[in-house]
């Protein structure tokens, strides 16, 4: 072999990586949009991963996920799209109805999978929940449709009460609408009066508390938003401090050592997103993925807590119980 046709060989074969590197696929790219922050939702982000893992996909080793938090500031969620629209994501998963807004205001033809606690089709995310249309589907978490119910959870579990606070995010005004009127619907036909209180900030949670030296209500009912979840230790330790019975609206709250909650299960929900990101990812269309719905509600109990409060949790409430925490 001359000198010209070694060099030649070596070159071609030193080339050949780039070359078949350069031919491979590009990972794709998610763009993961949520309103609160990482540090209280490594357990929704790892049940997200592991839908994804279920439709074929790893984070890292086939699929990159781009992270986006709000940090409990919706007005930062618009641009917080926009960037990821500009990104040219493969796909969307979005959290709550006003991340959800803004990821459709940014693009109309990446797809986007929703998570949101009122009916995406009332909002206007969606045509149907059988026929998305368009580019957006994913999951009608519905634990703010489920306000009345938990009132009457709290009145079997404090049968003398007279008079519920409700506290509700006011910068999450579809859900806090939602449950307000579901709340005062169900009160009026138990004889309760009820006090919505709004808040925005861990302040106002903290001087929602110290009010209720002077409002004095019988139980507390918890509204769901992505605030209020993330602060779930605070409302579950104000609570404990100024013994009032509250029902909350996911079971992470009496795993934090709240009473009493009544729902969906919010992990089941993240991982079906990733699930749905997962099968768009391999080609078919939001539009032709039904909006899911939760088959199954939780209530579960913390005893312990219930005793702590002086509490006697009626031996038919305990009965329906999934599941009490001792």
């Amino acid at each position: 072999m001359n000198r010209r046709a070694f060099i030649t060989l070596i070159s071609g074969a030193a080339a050949w990586p780039l070359a078949a590197r350069a031919q491979q696929p590009a990972m794709p790219v998610i763009g993961f949009l949520h309103p609160a922050s990482a540090d209280g939702n490594a357990d929704r982000v790892r049940a997200f991963r592991q839908g994804l893992k279920e439709a074929g996909f790893v984070e890292g080793e086939n699929v990159k996920v781009e992270y986006r938090w709000g940090e409990n500031q919706p007005d930062r969620l618009p641009a917080l799209g926009i960037e990821l629209a500009r990104r040219q994501v493969a796909a969307m998963a979005v959290f709550g109805p006003a991340a959800a807004f803004a990821a459709k205001s940014a693009t109309a033809t990446i797809p986007i999978v929703f998570l949101v606690p009122e009916d995406p089709a009332k909002l206007g995310l969606v045509a149907s929940l059988a026929r998305p249309g368009g580019n957006l589907t994913g999951v009608n978490f519905f634990p703010a449709e489920l306000s009345a119910k938990r009132l009457e959870v709290l009145r079997d579990l404090v049968p003398a009460a007279t008079r519920v606070a409700v506290i509700v995010e006011s910068t999450n005004p579809t859900s806090a609408e939602s449950t307000v009127r579901d709340v005062e619907t169900a009160a009026r036909s138990l004889g309760l009066q009820v006090d919505v209180l709004d808040v925005s900030t861990s302040r106002d949670l903290d001087a929602v508390f110290e009010s209720f030296a002077r409002r004095r209500p019988d139980g507390l009912i918890i509204a769901v938003s992505a605030f209020l979840v993330d602060r779930r230790v605070q409302l579950v330790l104000q609570a404990a401090i100024h013994k009032i019975p509250a029902i909350y609206p996911l079971r992470e709250f009496p795993d934090a050592g709240g009473l009493i909650s009544y729902g969906a299960s919010l992990r089941d929900a993240n991982r079906q997103i990733g699930s749905y990101v997962g099968r768009i990812l391999k080609g078919e269309r939001p539009a032709d993925l039904p909006v899911v719905q939760p088959t199954k509600l939780d209530l579960v109990i913390n005893h312990q807590t219930a005793r702590l409060l002086g509490i006697t949790v009626p031996p038919s409430l305990l009965a329906r119980a999934d599941e009490v925490i001792e």
